[in-house]
């Protein structure tokens, strides 16, 4: 069976799998703010309340993150910036960016995560430190969402190991149990079915009843995947996806996440109690690419605001 699919030629139209209309039930997105300039209506691509994520990369402003979450707030989605410790100077930093996103947007969820930064900015170094300022919870936070990695993070681990991840995850999972807000962990995004499936069911008998948000790459050029994989350090799938780019028959096809997705929501169907609760879609190439291919494979569970 193929690791990657990849669309050899498009039909008239698709059929929708019930499984997989059923899998993308609450499914997620994430946008920048950047991105999120070039979608002149939400509304028209995104199913009502869909949580969409403002990822937070080093050098945007403050103020562009807020704006981004008031505007999505606006359009009746439920908003969840990225909070990345790493890029938090300190305690007081913290403290204003959650009192400017629920000032002016109604900000009630988080995720929150170390960040893609080398040397730390300030006084945090990982989203176990954000967490433990009590801020969050003192806010009322609803909904907090940590990260989670089914291939590991050398940055975490640089000898390859999963030791420190499996640490952070006994510690969230601590952290769980006394806070009230909701938890989950949202995790790297990942290409083939069965690791996932291994990785999931390995946290779940080590005690981890943290519910799964499983990242997905959206529809896009291997070209592109490979430049993002790379960036964010997903290893095995780098792997198969340099494997994919010495066949130039395949290197100008986009990969589409159809099979992954339909393996994925087989055994939801199969293993109810599977851990895994939802996808969260990072749209890499490009946010109504990515709600276009939900739209179109996902029946009920994608269809937008505005045709509802």
């Amino acid at each position: 069976m193929a690791l990657l699919n990849f669309r050899k030629a498009a039909p008239e139209t698709t059929t929708v799998n019930p499984e997989v209309e059923a899998f993308l039930q609450n499914y997620s997105i994430e946008v920048m703010p950047r991105t999120a300039e070039k979608v002149e209506d939400f509304r028209a691509l995104l199913p009502e309340g869909t949580r969409v994520y403002i990822a937070h990369i080093e050098g945007t402003p403050i103020e562009d993150m807020v704006a981004t979450a008031a505007r999505l707030a606006k359009d009746g989605y439920n908003v969840m910036p990225h909070f990345p410790a790493r890029i938090i100077k300190d305690k007081a930093t913290l403290a204003d960016w959650i009192a400017r996103y629920q000032g002016e947007a109604d900000v009630k969820q988080a995720l929150l995560l170390a960040g893609g930064v080398s040397e730390p900015h300030g006084a945090f170094d990982s989203s176990m430190q954000l967490l433990d300022t009590g801020l969050f919870d003192k806010a009322g936070f609803e909904r907090l969402h940590v990260a989670g990695h089914p291939e590991g993070n050398r940055d975490i681990d640089p000898d390859g190991s999963m030791k420190n991840v499996d640490e952070a995850l006994a510690w969230k999972q601590a952290f769980n149990e006394r806070t009230d807000a909701q938890m989950a962990l949202a995790t790297q995004f990942a290409f083939e079915a069965g690791p996932i499936i291994e990785w999931a069911n390995s946290i779940k008998a080590n005690g981890i009843d943290l519910p799964v948000h499983i990242g997905i790459a959206g529809p896009a050029k291997l070209q592109t995947l490979i430049k993002f994989a790379i960036a964010c350090g997903v290893g095995p799938s780098l792997k198969v996806l340099q494997k994919r780019a010495m066949d130039v028959t395949k290197l100008l096809l986009p990969y589409e996440p159809t099979e992954v997705l339909t393996e994925l929501a087989a055994h939801k169907a199969a293993n109810p109690d599977f851990n895994i609760e939802s996808v969260h879609f990072f749209p890499l190439g490009g946010i109504k690419t990515n709600a276009n291919w939900a739209i179109e494979h996902g029946g009920n569970a994608a269809v937008p605001a505005n045709s509802q």
